[in-house]
């Protein structure tokens, strides 16, 4: 009884240690040799309030998305980043290059009208 006891006392922790190497829906921090640049990203129905953001590489960028109207998220392409409404991520721009970001939630016949372009140089 005492071995089943602590292999199922071992599993707990163990699965405890996986959990929180794997990260959760929490802001995500991230710090690079640049400077910090903080956005602000307004999603209303069909539209980003700001259509474009230019950093430097090694700059962290930090965006938070707004739902003024209806339910969006803002995907990242090219950096597998994604920020849902209200909430904040941070993210290192290590390559140069322009990437598009795009509303990665459906959200109806504009859906595909969201889109904007990170810079990074």
């Amino acid at each position: 009884m005492m071995k089943k006891w602590m292999l199922a006392l071992m599993l707990v922790v163990a699965s405890m240690f996986l959990l929180a190497a794997c990260g959760g829906d929490d802001e995500e921090e991230a710090v690079g040799n640049g400077e910090v640049k903080e956005f602000t990203i307004d999603a209303t129905n069909f539209e980003f309030d700001l259509k474009e953001i230019k950093v430097n590489k090694g700059d962290t960028v930090k965006v938070t998305l707004k739902n003024s109207e209806g339910n969006h998220a803002v995907k990242f392409e090219g950096y597998n980043k994604e920020v849902r409404g209200d909430k904040t991520i941070s993210f290192v721009a290590n390559k140069t290059g322009e990437f598009e970001y795009v509303c990665s939630i459906f959200c109806g016949i504009g859906h595909d009208d969201m889109v904007g372009t990170l810079i990074v140089e």
